[in-house]
């Protein structure tokens, strides 16, 4: 992500997150910052200046450990840097129930990348979340445990719903405003949350998470499906029972969300890695670019082009191809067949991607809470 990209996030997740710093006996679902037993002069602003004041979101999945740090502007915020590598912490969990030391290693040094950039720029706050890798693992707690005495970093084990509600906050605002109805949903390493929102937005600003009717979060993401059933040599068949498997888990979801579909000028947004890749290749991009993609609308049959042609390929064509990689080669056909399964339950001529997600919503929570947008608070 490039610096200084301007993005407007404009919905609240409605989870209690306050700052651990003001209560440090709250548990894992309060809010996060730095670890409370620390001294943090560091990552304090000089009290002469008082704005902008810097903000900081870390994401840590299964697959990724992604930052971002802003500052807020007028009714959002100002993207000042960002950080994103794949470090696959939940790599083998899908076959097992820890997380393997090379992991850990990797995920550290990631970590303290990340540390030294929110040392930078002098975040005030941030809240660090892990996702659904430490939720399924048995050392997990042991994880976070060393990456507050290594690091000095406080990570937060979020729930499923929290991290659900909060991948809506941060991409709801790229939702048609037209729509009646819309079926946010975001493809991780290691789970796949999904939520519908019913109704018509009131207002730009309003929460979206007030029309949430149903959500859930699926126990399968593109790097556990992909070590299940391999991705490296996918053929239709290998694909096809992807796809069974996920629309299996979204049987729930599906029952209870049966009548989104029907409402005025419904659609699909989706946000991660395997639906920005769809809008990539889609575009023909010779280089991943975020501008041309966060917002992109794309047609059912244009979905289906992408896949068919990712599924006839080869794991070299797909290494080869710029808007995927070497890193994510074997896991975009795992990804797409999630997609697939969703776009089934819930066909739709039209799927918005966005390029935001869970640490946007975060950003966006953190901010309401200090107040930034109140009429008179910024200078």
């Amino acid at each position: 992500m490039p610096k200084d990209l301007s993005l407007t996030v404009k919905a609240d997740a409605t989870t209690d997150m306050r700052d651990r710093r003001a209560d440090p006996s709250s548990g894992s679902d309060s809010g996060s910052s730095w670890a409370s037993s620390a001294p943090e002069p560091s990552f304090r602003r000089d009290p002469r200046r008082r704005f902008p004041r810097s903000y900081a979101a870390l994401d840590l999945g299964t697959n990724n450990c992604r930052l971002l740090i802003a500052e807020p502007a007028h009714f959002g915020f100002r993207v000042t840097d960002a950080f994103s590598r794949i470090v696959r912490l939940g790599e083998g969990l899908g076959l097992g129930n820890r997380l393997s030391e090379d992991a850990i290693e990797r995920t550290i040094d990631a970590l303290r990348v990340c540390r030294d950039k929110m040392i930078a720029k002098e975040v005030i706050r941030a809240r660090l979340v892990a996702t659904e890798a430490c939720r399924l693992a048995d050392n997990g707690t042991s994880f976070i445990e060393r990456v507050r005495s290594d690091l000095d970093l406080d990570l937060e084990i979020v729930d499923r719903k929290t991290e659900a509600y909060l991948a809506v906050t941060g991409c709801a605002a790229l939702a048609d405003p037209k729509a009646q109805s819309v079926v946010i949903f975001d493809i991780g390493g290691g789970s796949t949350e999904i939520a519908w929102l019913d109704g018509q937005a009131p207002h730009a600003f309003a929460d979206p998470c007030k029309r949430i009717r149903a959500w859930d979060s699926l126990p399968v993401g593109v790097v556990t499906l992909a070590e299940r059933y391999g991705g490296v040599d996918v053929t239709p068949q290998s694909f096809e029972l992807m796809v069974e498997e996920v629309s299996d888990l979204l049987t729930e979801f599906s029952l209870a969300a049966a009548e989104a579909g029907r409402a005025r000028n419904f659609h699909l947004l989706g946000t991660s890695g395997t639906v920005t890749t769809v809008g990539g290749i889609h575009l023909g991009l010779a280089r991943y670019d975020r501008r041309k993609v966060d917002g992109m609308w794309m047609r059912n049959g244009e979905i289906s082009t992408v896949i068919n042609r990712l599924l006839h390929s080869s794991f070299q064509q797909r290494t080869d191809n710029p808007c995927i990689g070497k890193d994510r080669a074997d896991l975009v056909l795992a990804g797409c067949a999630i997609l697939e399964a969703i776009r089934r339950a819930f066909p739709s001529d039209r799927l918005r991607i966005a390029d935001r997600g869970l640490r946007e919503g975060i950003l966006m929570k953190m901010m309401r809470e200090d107040s930034v947008w109140r009429e008179g608070s910024q200078r």
